[in-house]
């Protein structure tokens, strides 16, 4: 299996010609929000089977994006999103979509792919009325994945969602704070020990900052992937931390 990090939560899954694309932002812009490192996404990026949206968030569910990946890509998204895009992008992104919530799998060429839980805020925000579940993916394949999306810690979380060959794991946000919901660099590796993961890739850091506050808290932007592998070092040194910069991928085999 190759794993290519485009930034944030971006990532291409790909095995045996299958290719899902997680949480696309293709641009280097969202809103408020500029990508401050590496270059936006290569074009290549945009050619998948499918894409996951693990949740409504403009990070994570981005229009412009989405209007930018293969035109015969299957539309993953959380239950209640598919009105969102329909009225944003048109039916024909729309009738593309396959809402899931927790528990439902679907099959996407050779990859079987399941929603789990997120603990996180599901609504779109700000200014709207749309919501739906916050989701995770596990997909079954050779290795297995966690493609956590963003999630705090919660009790089910070994039972549901683990075990696991790979964890794509968020450590970091896209600001100086860290709101609820959201796993920091310590937390991150905890819940890489609890759905038992090989292997772990940190996502979901050092790509975007808010527009004018290059100054504040620098120490929030680069280093939560570095906190993170030392964090999993000492909780589980036995755990192999792939830290991607932008555009690098790795390969990940079962064991």
């Amino acid at each position: 299996m190759r794993i290519t990090w485009w930034g944030h939560s971006t990532t291409t899954i790909e095995e045996n010609g299958t290719r899902l694309l997680t949480d696309p932002v293709l641009t280097s812009r969202i809103a408020h929000l500029r990508r401050r490192r590496g270059p936006a996404p290569l074009p290549e990026a945009a050619d998948c089977d499918a894409i996951l949206v693990s949740h409504m968030h403009a990070d994570h569910l981005h229009l412009t994006s989405l209007q930018l990946v293969a035109p015969g890509a299957a539309l993953v998204v959380p239950r209640g999103a598919a009105k969102l895009i329909e009225n944003e992008c048109g039916k024909e992104f729309s009738d593309r979509c396959i809402e899931v919530a927790p528990g439902n799998q679907i099959r996407i060429g050779g990859l079987d792919v399941t929603a789990v839980t997120a603990h996180h805020d599901g609504r779109r925000l700000p200014w709207s009325s749309y919501a739906g579940p916050a989701l995770g993916y596990r997909i079954e394949g050779s290795p297995s994945v966690w493609f956590a999306g963003d999630t705090d810690l919660y009790d089910g979380l070994a039972a549901e969602t683990g075990p696991v060959d790979l964890a794509l794991v968020p450590v970091g946000g896209w600001g100086p704070s860290l709101g609820a919901g959201h796993l920091d660099s310590e937390q991150a590796a905890e819940a890489v020990r609890r759905v038992q993961a090989k292997v772990a890739i940190p996502v979901h850091f050092g790509t975007f900052w808010p527009i004018g506050c290059d100054w504040l808290k620098p120490e929030m932007f680069l280093p939560p992937g570095e906190r993170f592998k030392v964090a999993m070092a000492e909780l589980d040194p036995a755990v192999k931390v792939e830290l991607l910069a932008p555009g690098e991928s790795a390969e990940v085999v079962h064991r």
